[in-house]
């Protein structure tokens, strides 16, 4: 076994190779504090025929033994991946993919396997620093290594890798990966901080990369295996240069066509005819080469145009964003609803309010919690054109709705402020680029809608990049097929004050400072104009909730009194519900949610309760009932639960030998409170209001 260390941020990096899953083509386990992760990599040794592109899957599981739990559910065990599980796969896998040699087809597998859950909140940086060190170390080709850590920004400070104790309150939580020499991965939320302070952060983080990474190269040195050797089939170039000549100048013609279905089956068209003219030996079939020379021709004509002529495929210059169109309140029985279009993307977003009842139980290792703003994102097949089987959400769906629902979440009111449940549905209606950003436009859009009184409206952009010859090109709100043949895809979600969201994915080694720099602003700059567009639609939240929605008047109680809201098993509250018909939340602060459609009922359940909770006040007159009576005196019940003593010497305005010469039980009787001791017992006049009617 060998065992590596290094200090990064403010703790010890351990690496340990050669005692755990030993057979695969590289293993490494990562530790940072009590933090443990297994990251494994396999790639088969021969190539299956036919595959002309790069099969790799990563896949990140928790197991619950990792923090000392037993799973929940019927069968006690690991299930399907969990959303968190689904979105750090996605966090591994975008960092190291870029990295991988052109040309290499071997079906490829990593798994990060968090071992022991400390307090740190790291297991998804371990990973990705696992799974490069663990390909480093492996015979599989790979142009790393990579290193990985989250940051933070809290009470004026940046914070590597900040633990769960200090997760809480953060106004940034970015998690970034890069090599050596430039960042290749962004992602996470913020409080509406400025460009200055992202970039800020990222320089930061990249710092500490940097050791990561040298550290891994060290490691590589000392124990690394031998690469194994990378055959690649070069494209014969006579039959190159025959793609050309028959359709370059049908493809310039093409690319230019601003629809996106009519342009790709002109596109389709084309392959097809040059895959007819060109196979033409009975002995191999070249379809294959002939299409991957076609796709060349494409990505090099589209890129040229961009860099050279400053124009794209649509017809926009590289600064330039599609026409945008939105409505609010188009569906009649839903409570909130927006449609966003920007060309040839929709997102139809619908707002529901629910109570506390509807809130998602998260069980996690960090443990229990509740979550109660939810955005979910679907992508039918029909939005591309496409047929296809409706499945569950996959990783893309969930990775974009989590996006979304990052860049609106800092906008939600607390519960306190407005204490509904409150659950987004995203369903992408047409496709050609960025559907997750106009989700965070329709979605807060559809919020608005509701009456959700959000403290800003929120938008969100995507940018691409275009690098030839060391000479970039920033293009806002891309296309899909600019995503497709371009180098970068950057998504930044904010308000018109500061960005909430970010996600960064590089396709080429990486970019530099001045890059991101110029997109950041870029990227301000098209977010302020989106903003705009959206507050001609509806500029400030409805004042009025939906007459579908539920209505929830809160009350605030003192917690020793819930009990008796409650009553024994249940009774009381069960009471109060079956009376008026209402749902009912009561919070361990005393916080009580009164939920239904019925403003009436809503307030006799109010009334019940607070008659409940109510105490005695001083000099206050109550009518109340004489419930037990002794030599001394009676006690009346002022209020439900509430007794006070009514002295014989406070019963009349004449002198009484027993109470019974004047009351009896059952009496309804008028008192007047005229102390209350510090043990909270209540003594009673009646004789003071008898002395004023005379």
């Amino acid at each position: 076994m060998h065992t590596f260390e290094t200090e990064v941020g403010r703790g010890k990096l351990t690496i340990e190779t050669g005692e755990m899953a030993r057979q695969a083509d590289g293993s490494v386990v990562v530790r940072f504090g009590d933090t443990m992760v297994l990251a494994t990599v396999v790639a088969e040794k021969r190539v299956k025929e036919g595959v002309d592109f790069f099969p790799l899957t990563v896949d990140y599981q928790e197991k619950t033994y990792a923090a000392g739990k037993i799973p929940g559910g019927f069968f006690k065990r690991e299930g399907k991946p969990s959303e968190k599980e689904v979105l750090t796969s996605r966090l591994i896998d975008r960092p190291i993919r870029p990295l991988f040699p052109d040309g290499f087809f071997s079906e490829t597998q990593g798994i990060a396997s968090l071992l022991s859950f400390g307090s740190e909140n790291i297991s998804d940086m371990l990973s990705i620093t696992g799974m490069s060190c663990a390909l480093m170390i492996s015979d599989i080709p790979f142009d790393g290594p990579v290193g990985a850590v989250r940051i933070g920004f809290k009470e004026g400070k940046l914070i590597i890798n900040p633990d769960l104790s200090e997760i809480e309150g953060l106004d940034l939580n970015i998690a970034v990966a890069g090599t050596e020499d430039f960042i290749v991965m962004v992602e996470g939320g913020a409080n509406e901080v400025s460009e200055e302070l992202l970039i800020e952060a990222i320089d930061t983080a990249h710092a500490e990369i940097k050791k990561i990474c040298k550290f891994q190269h060290e490691i590589r040195e000392k124990i690394g295996k031998p690469k194994r050797q990378l055959i690649i089939q070069e494209t014969d170039p006579t039959l190159e240069q025959a793609v050309r000549n028959l359709i370059l100048d049908k493809v310039k013609e093409c690319i230019v066509i601003p629809d996106k279905l009519v342009r790709q089956a002109a596109l389709d068209r084309l392959r097809d005819e040059a895959i007819t003219a060109l196979n033409t030996d009975p002995d191999k079939n070249r379809a294959k080469e002939i299409a991957g020379a076609f796709y060349s021709v494409e990505k090099h004509l589209v890129r040229d145009m961009i860099i050279n002529e400053n124009r794209r495929a649509d017809g926009r210059r590289p600064d330039e964003i599609r026409k945008i169109t939105a409505r609010v309140g188009l569906l009649p029985r839903t409570h909130g609803s927006a449609l966003f279009v920007r060309g040839e993307t929709q997102s139809l977003s619908v707002a529901t309010l629910g109570t506390a009842d509807d809130e998602q139980k998260i069980d996690a290792l960090e443990g229990e919690s509740y979550k109660r703003f939810m955005l979910h994102y679907n992508f039918p097949p029909f939005s591309v054109g496409e047929v296809k089987f409706l499945r569950a959400p996959g990783r893309r769906e969930i990775g974009h709705g989590a996006l979304a629902e990052r860049g609106i979440r800092p906008m939600i009111p607390s519960k306190e402020e407005f204490p509904y449940t409150i659950r987004v549905v995203s369903d992408i209606l047409e496709s050609n680029g960025s559907s997750s950003m106009a989700t965070v436009c329709a979605a807060t859009l559809a919020l608005m809608d509701a009456g959700v009184p959000i403290k800003a409206p929120v938008a969100g952009i995507a940018m691409g990049l275009i690098l030839e010859s060391g000479k970039p090109v920033i293009l806002t709100d891309i296309l899909g097929l600019e995503d497709h043949l371009g180098d970068m895809d950057f998504k930044v979600t904010g308000t018109e004050k500061g960005i909430t969201a970010f996600q960064m994915d590089v396709k080429t080694a990486g970019i530099n400072r001045a890059i991101l720099t110029e997109a950041l602003h870029r990227a301000r700059e098209g977010r302020l104009f989106i903003l705009g567009k959206m507050i001609e639609v509806i500029s400030t939240p409805r004042g009025n909730l939906s007459p579908h929605a539920p209505r929830i008047f809160t009350m605030q109680i003192k917690p020793e009194k819930i009990r008796e809201v409650i009553g024994t098993g249940g009774k009381v509250i069960r009471g109060i519900v079956e009376e008026t018909g209402v749902k009912i939340d009561i919070e361990d602060s005393g916080l009580i949610n009164i939920a239904s459609n019925d403003e009436a009922a809503a307030m006799k359940a109010k009334d019940i309760i607070l008659g409940i909770v109510a105490e005695a006040e001083l000099n206050k007159i109550y009518t109340g009932k004489v419930v037990r009576i002794t030599d001394f005196g009676a006690f009346v019940e002022i209020l439900p639960g509430v007794d006070g003593l009514l002295h014989i010497s406070q019963i009349s305005t004449k002198r009484l030998e027993k109470v019974t010469d004047e009351l009896k039980l059952g009496d309804e009787i008028q008192v007047k409170v005229i102390e209350i001791d510090k043990q909270g017992r209540v003594r009673l006049s009646r004789k003071e209001l008898l002395k004023a009617d005379q």
